[in-house]
């Protein structure tokens, strides 16, 4: 009896093992692809191989051990190194499954609400009912474990006690799902049932030339990129964004020298869509200058540029066309202009514009905290654009009730350009809001701005070498890219950080306020698209820098740019020295709108510092200056912008006349 019981165990432990090699070898392999399981509106789909190495790898970095710092982000570290503990008590387990394909993806379910999945690829691991046991055990006694159904698929629910937050976990064929949020472990048993984006023949196309020599890729799919956004903005700040404009965008995610965080890969576009970039897709590609001229401090650097503006324009002509009612307005408009004012667009405007158009963007003093946004073009023949530029000027003045506005700023003239609509006729919508510009020449760029004192602070950063060309840290960053490329966007993160919480909403700012040194330190953020035959090459990186040294940084420029402007301006506004020319010597006005018929300034505390008349952007009239007090400084005459006839200055206190003085 003893023999047949021996024997029966022994038969069972073969037919066990047996059973085993079969499932792992020999039985018909009943996988599915972690992708089949990705919900069809994911925006962010992150893709690792390795996982466990990857995070020993970031954890490690000079980045992520400034990142620990902030207190949402250690947090997260301590939930993932509790969690590394917690299977490290289970070692077997560990070694059971070791390293396993993680996709992470991120879905907006609601208004303002976002939430991850995670799906990791236990192979045929999953037949193994123990390991189903073994994770439910991982639960302890801080969790209450629940089950139930959703369209035959058993979800476990791990509540945990302390944080009230419940993970949903499922088992899809050899896939593992997990979610906080209870819809995304549901649509992806529905994908499981009808998967979409592993189907989809653009996804598998970025998919295919994805590079996977980084640490993990991502995949964007773009047409719910704005309602990602949405979550931290209102929609109105996103209009420019198209969402029929791509498909995907895929990248392969790697850290250099621990400070350089770099993402490669290719973007595909929809040929079916009437957008910008589609235009740039078909025009080629260029090289890049408008940093001979960008001040240094530029915020925001955005450049589409093309093999020459001939192929750009006529490309840009066939999209619209496309639009029979709109090619039409296009067209009416560009013959209007023509008619009225006898001039050949093409001729004079079109026939020395290069190969980049570039939009930079950056604060001054001048513009007292407004924007200051450029339009800057290259001209392929400077002196032919400065021929052709002041006819136009003068068929302005001839055919149109309109005076002929111009000021000469330290030797650079800036005209009045009120030619309506030609930045539209020029490059589509993305300029259509820079209406009646001033210009100026600067080297071989034509620079345009709805504000003269942006013109004028450009020429000042010209004059004293400060511009990108001459940063040292952006060279070093710019050599990250390819030197030609169809559209490339350079941000500032410390220059731009005060615009970014102009553009956010309340909730967001709080957080990017309470934030600062973890976005800031993130100082030079480029992304740049290439055309390559019906894709882009694309290519995003982020320096990294110690907050402290870029607060350091920060002010050694500032210092720098002063005492660079002292030796350029050779006028200041000061009362130290009571004598005459303390008083009349007065330091220039820089009006923002030409047109304006008188100037004022203002003390900080809102009183009155001057007021100026105009004619033409140009004093001319009555001038008086007042002290903070409000009592009158200075008053006087200026004539065709000179000081003219007997100018006087009054005492701060009393009010008396202190000096006079006849020009």
């Amino acid at each position: 009896m003893k023999r047949k019981v021996f024997w029966a165990i022994i038969a069972l432990i073969i037919g066990f093992v047996i059973y085993q090699v079969y499932i792992f070898t020999l039985s018909e392999n009943d996988n599915i692809k972690s992708i089949y399981l990705v919900p069809d509106d994911a925006v962010f789909i992150v893709d690792t191989e390795r996982p466990i190495d990857t995070w020993d790898e970031i954890s490690s970095s000079e980045i992520w051990t400034h990142l620990q710092t902030n207190q949402q982000i250690n947090k997260l570290s301590e939930g993932l190194n509790n969690l590394d503990e917690t299977f490290k008590a289970k070692k077997e387990i560990i070694d059971f499954i070791g390293e396993r394909n993680l996709v992470i993806s991120v879905h907006v379910f609601s208004t303002k609400r976002y939430g991850l999945l995670y799906i990791a690829d236990l192979q045929k691991l999953s037949k193994l009912i123990f390991l189903k046991r073994a994770i439910s055990k991982l639960a302890e006694d801080d969790y209450k474990v629940t089950k139930r159904v959703y369209k035959e698929h058993e979800i476990i629910e791990l509540y945990n006690k302390e944080t009230r937050e419940t993970l949903h976990l499922s088992f899809i064929k050899n896939q593992f799902v997990a979610s906080y949020t209870h819809l995304l472990v549901e649509k992806s048993i529905d994908q499981y049932l009808n998967p979409v984006i592993g189907r989809d023949i653009n996804f598998l196309e970025i998919k295919k030339k994805t590079d996977t020599d980084g640490f993990f890729n991502i995949y964007l799919q773009h047409k719910y990129l704005k309602d990602f956004l949405s979550c931290f903005t209102n929609s109105s700040n996103l209009d420019l964004l198209n969402k029929e404009a791509f498909f995907y965008t895929g990248l392969d995610i790697s850290i250099k020298e621990g400070v350089i965080v770099q993402a490669t890969g290719y973007t595909n576009v929809d040929s079916n869509s009437q957008t910008y970039l589609k235009v740039l897709q078909k025009s080629g590609v260029g090289k890049r200058s408008v940093a001979k001229i960008a001040p240094k401090n530029t915020s925001l650097y955005l450049s589409f540029t093309f093999d020459d503006f001939k192929t750009f324009n006529h490309n840009l002509e066939t999209l619209q066309q496309e639009n029979p009612a709109d090619f039409k307005i296009y067209s009416d408009q560009l013959a209007m202009v023509e008619d009225k004012l006898n001039i050949n667009i093409s001729e004079h405007i079109y026939s020395w514009i290069g190969s980049e158009i570039a939009l930079i963007h950056f604060n001054t003093e001048l513009s007292k905290n407004k924007k200051d946004i450029a339009a800057i073009i290259k001209a392929d023949d400077i002196e032919d654009a400065k021929e052709n530029l002041q006819f136009v000027l003068s068929k302005i003045k001839e055919n149109t009730p309109l005076k002929y506005k111009q000021i000469n700023y330290r030797g650079y003239p800036i005209n009045f350009f009120d030619l309506k609509g030609f930045f539209k006729m020029l490059a589509g919508n993305m300029f259509s809001k820079m209406e009646k510009p001033y210009f100026t020449i600067i080297d071989d760029f034509v620079v345009f701005s709805t504000s003269p004192n942006t013109i004028k602070e450009i020429i000042n950063n010209h004059l004293i070498g400060y511009t990108l060309e001459s940063s040292e840290n952006f060279d070093d960053f710019n050599d990250l890219f390819e030197k030609k490329s169809s559209v490339f966007a350079y941000i500032n993160t410390p220059n731009s950080y005060k615009d970014l919480l102009s553009l956010v909403d309340n909730k967001t700012r709080h957080q990017l306020q309470k934030n600062k040194p973890y976005i800031a330190c993130f100082s030079q953020i480029g992304m740049q698209l290439v055309a390559s035959d019906e894709l882009f090459e694309s290519n995003i990186s982020f320096a990294f820098e110690d907050p402290k040294n870029i607060d350091i940084s920060t002010e050694k420029e500032q210092k720098l740019r002063e005492k660079l402007l002292q030796e350029l301006i050779p006028y200041k506004d000061s009362t130290n020295t009571l004598n005459s020319s303390t008083f009349f010597n007065l330091p220039p006005i820089h009006p923002s709108d030409l047109s304006a018929k008188s100037y004022k300034e203002y003390y900080e505390n809102g009183t009155l510092k001057l007021e100026v008349d105009l004619d033409d952007g140009l004093k001319d009239g009555i001038y008086k200056s007042y002290y903070q007090n409000g009592n009158i400084k200075v008053k006087g005459h200026y004539k065709n912008d000179k000081q003219s006839g007997t100018w006087k200055a009054y005492d701060e206190h009393k009010g008396n006349v202190i000096f006079k003085k006849h020009f």
